[in-house]
């Protein structure tokens, strides 16, 4: 089962706060592709401080649903950076051909608590709306959070089935959430500008690497500028820190290899 779903973002004002940044113009197209609720605001903001303006595309979030109305995003002749949920599918495959493609993933252990935390919020609003303010337990929103619900939400199998591993081997720079907090956090030390450079440089094709690059990079990921960060999530029901043993278990025995595959495990 595979869902598509509106996404709408607030504007923000990091083209005006990164104005004072030179940045030189794309050469190719750019698509910051993620499993939902891995860090996309995240990823696309960082990379949005090295990006113009008027090559950022920000029209939609590029989805399978909707891509066919928006292939001029992924258009080698006027290249772009776009953002979105894409999942695998010939079309897809085509119209990627010759873009920097960048698949965001996280750990799908984590990936569930994140789920759960956005499901149960006030921000979200859908046809799972009955379950939040304590109508159902906090480890049963966990557990469909894994399996699902039936017509109204995918599994986690499904999600990162298509939005992230058919990714794998095929063009695209996959790239784990953990890896840019991890260096977030230690942002002073050579192995972080060298990740960083890896990003912008040769995964986003982005051919400058400017010395201001960590005052960029800082002021993208400030969370301030994600309508999805954990602390603008309200929510009434508390979600454990770490997800419990049983549900680790669940996750392995509902996607097996998965962990492994994505270099979890």
């Amino acid at each position: 089962m595979v869902q598509t779903v509106r996404i709408s973002l607030d504007r923000d004002n990091l083209n005006e706060e990164g104005a004072r940044f030179a940045k030189a113009p794309l050469a190719k197209p750019v698509l910051l592709n993620s499993v939902p609720k891995c860090g996309t605001h995240l990823i696309r903001n960082i990379v949005r401080m090295f990006v113009l303006p008027e090559q950022q595309y920000d029209r939609d979030f590029l989805q399978h649903a909707i891509l066919l109305m928006h292939r001029g995003a992924l258009d080698p002749a006027k290249p772009q950076l776009s953002w979105g949920h894409l999942f695998f599918s010939d079309v897809a495959a085509v119209l990627l051909r010759d873009v920097n493609h960048i698949v965001l993933v996280r750990d799908p252990y984590d990936w569930v608590l994140a789920r759960t935390r956005f499901f149960l919020s006030e921000q979200f609003n859908g046809n799972l709306n009955h379950i939040k303010n304590g109508a159902a337990g906090v480890r049963e929103v966990m557990n469909l959070m894994i399996f699902g619900a039936l017509d109204k939400a995918p599994s986690l199998a499904d999600i990162f089935n298509f939005n992230g591993v058919a990714w794998l081997g095929a063009g695209a720079h996959v790239m784990r959430y953990e890896d840019i907090i991890k260096h977030l956090k230690a942002i002073e030390t050579p192995a972080a500008e060298a990740f960083f450079r890896d990003l912008i440089c040769t995964k986003a094709g982005i051919t400058e690497w400017p010395e201001d690059w960590k005052e960029r990079v800082l002021i993208g990921s400030d969370r301030k500028h994600s309508g999805t960060a954990r602390e603008h999530l309200r929510h009434d029901i508390e979600v454990p820190e770490v997800l419990p043993d049983m549900q680790k278990r669940l996750v392995d025995y509902h996607a097996p290899g998965l962990r492994q595959i994505l270099g979890y495990a």
